[in-house]
Order: structure tokens, then sequence, then C-alpha cells
């Protein structure tokens, strides 16, 4: 008869000492998933959007736009620590921060996911509401294939946004208002 075994489960700490492989990794409740490096069309749309929000955020002195590889541990024992294709937090969060070189122990204000081709729909709408269940005020989805960009600021609170549509995040981002077509340019 085959032994069974428990997965090990894996800390916050233990995941920061993982050596780099090439590949990006998520801990969900202890659990390590590997993510593979994203295509040209998502990393473009990623930094366009980065570049729209960091260069409003730094104009105003509002606070800190962070990069894909950004770890935020929103859960612990057993850990959670995710990444988001972008993220801000404000500098009023942050003053809490004393070490910024591990992950970060908080959910970001906002948090903006691009939709990979090889990611469906569902798997990153539920990553969506892990950032929401964590404190995160706002998430957006971009979809490069479609153009469209879904905003999350509760389970119930859903918008949809295309084309020349303005996106007002300014509830969470004080100012940032954007034609979300610019979030898709060549």
């Amino acid at each position: 008869m085959p032994i069974q075994t428990e997965p090990k489960m894996m800390s916050g700490d233990e995941l920061f000492k993982l050596p780099a492989d090439g590949y990006r990794y998520e801990l969900l409740g202890g659990s390590l998933n590997m993510m593979s490096p994203a295509g040209g069309r998502h990393g473009r749309v990623a930094m366009r959007i980065a570049l729209l929000l960091g260069n409003h955020v730094d104009r105003e002195n509002l606070g800190v736009v962070f990069a894909a590889e950004t770890g935020f541990r929103i859960a612990s024992e057993p850990d959670t620590v995710i990444a988001a294709d972008v993220s801000y937090v404000a500098h009023s969060r942050m003053k809490g921060i004393e070490e910024e070189t591990h992950f970060l122990p908080l959910a970001p204000d906002l948090v903006v996911e691009v939709i990979s081709p090889s990611d469906t729909f569902t798997k990153v709408e539920s990553k969506s509401f892990l950032w929401l269940d964590s404190g995160c005020r706002l998430v957006l989805l971009a979809d490069p294939k479609t153009a469209m960009v879904h905003a999350y600021r509760a389970r119930s609170n859903i918008q949809l946004y295309e084309g020349d549509a303005t996106l007002d995040a300014s509830d969470v981002v004080p100012g940032w208002q954007v034609q979300v077509a610019q979030f898709f340019l060549r």
C-alpha cells in the first residue's frame, strides 16, 4: 500500500531564500506555486500601466509603485505571499514598514493584474478576490486580448471599462484618472 504524505508547507522566509532559477513563485496558504515568465504583450501592457500610474504617483508624491517581482505577505501561518504585475502603496502606509528588503507585510492599496494568454479569467479573478479579502482597495484586471479593464472595489462592486472610457481611481490614488485605451497602446 502506498504511503501518503502531506505536501511540505513552506513559509514566506523559506520562499524568500529560494535561489533564482528564472521562474517566479507565489505562496498560497503555505503551498508553493510556480509561475512562468510573461509574454511580450503582457509585459508591454504591464509596463505601460506602471508608467502611467508611476508618473502620476511621483508627480503628486503620493506613495510607491512596485514592479511585478515584489512580494506581499498578505497572510501568515500558513503564509500567503503573492505579487501583482503593478501595485501601489500610499506613503502613509509605507511609513510603518522598516524593512523593505523582505516581502512587504501588507496588501497594496491598488493592484493591477494583466491577464496572460495562459491564464483563465476565473483564475485571475480568484486572485483578485484574494487581494480584496486581504485589504486591497482596488484591483484592476487588464485584458490585452479584449482591451478591457475590470475594476474590483469589492466582490460585489465590479465595473467594466473599455476604449475611451475614463477609469477614475481617485478614491485610491488621489487624482488618477486615465483613459483605458492608454493602457493598451502599442
